[in-house]
C-alpha cells in the first residue's frame, strides 16, 4: 500500500477499461484521483466506487476533441486538490468502418483520430505541465499502441496516431526532464477489456492467441499496474521509454507459428 501515497492523477477515459484500472490501482495506493471521460455518468459512478472502498476520487466530463475541455479538466483537478502529480492520457478512439487503408481511408475519420488520440496528448500535457512543474515534477503517461509499431491492412489512421504518441512522448521527455517531469507511454497489445470481450468474436480471440508467446490474453489490470508503476516513484530514472505490454505478441518471427505447424507434421 501507499506507492503512490499524496500523489494528485487526472485519469482521461477512466470510466472503463484501462483508464479504470489505472485510476482504481493509484487510488487503492494513495493517490486522489480524477476521473475524466466523456460518459460523465460512468466516471462519477467509477469515482463513487473508489470512494467506498476507502479512497478518494471524483469524476468529471471530459471531450478529448475540444481543448476548452482538457484545460477544464486539468484545472478542475489542481483546483479541486491544490496540485497535479500524475497525469494519464488515456483516451483513444477507433473504427473499422472508416479507418480502413490508405487510399480508401474516410479522411475526416483520419483527422478525428489525430485530434482524439494524439493532439488530446499533446494538449493535456501543454495544460498539465506548468502545474507540474510548479510542484516539483510529475510524471506524464500515454496511452500508445502496438499499433504504433507494426504494419495492418486497415486501422491507418489509428497507427498513424500512436506512433505520433510514442514519438511525442520522447519530446515531452526530453523538454521538461530538467524540471523533474518524467513521460512514458505505455503500449497495450490486445487486451480483454469489457468492450473488447463483448464485441470480439471467440475466433478472432483465438487467432490472436495463437501469436501470443504467453498462453492467454492481457487483461486491463496488467496495463494498470504498469501504468502506477510508471506514477509511482518506483520509476523515478525512467523517462521517454513505451513500455510494449502485449504478451510477446510481436516479439517473434511472424512465420515461426507456422514454421512450427509444418515441422510437426513433418515429424507425423
Amino acid at each position: 500500500m501507499g506507492r503512490v501515497q499524496g500523489k494528485v492523477a487526472l485519469v482521461t477515459g477512466g470510466a472503463s477499461g484501462i483508464g479504470l484500472s489505472a485510476a482504481s490501482l493509484m487510488a487503492r495506493e494513495g493517490a486522489k484521483v480524477v476521473i475524466a471521460d466523456y460518459n460523465v455518468d460512468a466516471a462519477k459512478e467509477a469515482a463513487d466506487i473508489i470512494k467506498s472502498q476507502g479512497g478518494e476520487a471524483v469524476g468529471l466530463f471530459l471531450d478529448a476533441s475540444q481543448e476548452d475541455s482538457i484545460k477544464e479538466a486539468v484545472d478542475y483537478t489542481v483546483a479541486e486538490y491544490k496540485t497535479l502529480s500524475v497525469l494519464f492520457n488515456n483516451v483513444g478512439v477507433t473504427n473499422l468502418q472508416k479507418d480502413l487503408d490508405v487510399v480508401h481511408i474516410d479522411l475526416d475519420e483520419w483527422d478525428r483520430l489525430m485530434i482524439v488520440n494524439t493532439k488530446s496528448v499533446l494538449l493535456g500535457s501543454r495544460f498539465a505541465i506548468p502545474h507540474m512543474i510548479e510542484a516539483g515534477g510529475g510524471s506524464i503517461i500515454n496511452t500508445a499502441s502496438m499499433a504504433a509499431f507494426a504494419g495492418d491492412s486497415v486501422r491507418s489512421a489509428y497507427g498513424a496516431s500512436k506512433a505520433a504518441v510514442v514519438n511525442l512522448t520522447r519530446y515531452i521527455a526530453e523538454q521538461y526532464g530538467k524540471d523533474k517531469i518524467r513521460c512514458n507511454a505505455v503500449a497495450p497489445g490486445l487486451i480483454l477489456t469489457p468492450a473488447a470481450e463483448k464485441n470480439m468474436p471467440a475466433a478472432v480471440l483465438d487467432i490472436f492467441g495463437k501469436f501470443n508467446a504467453l498462453p492467454y490474453h492481457g487483461e486491463a489490470d496488467d496495463i494498470g499496474y504498469t501504468v502506477l508503476f510508471l506514477a509511482s516513484d518506483e520509476s523515478k530514472f525512467i523517462t521517454g521509454q513505451t513500455i510494449q505490454v502485449e504478451g510477446g505478441h510481436y516479439m517473434s518471427n511472424p512465420s515461426i507459428v507456422d514454421f512450427n505447424q509444418y515441422m510437426a507434421q513433418a515429424r507425423s
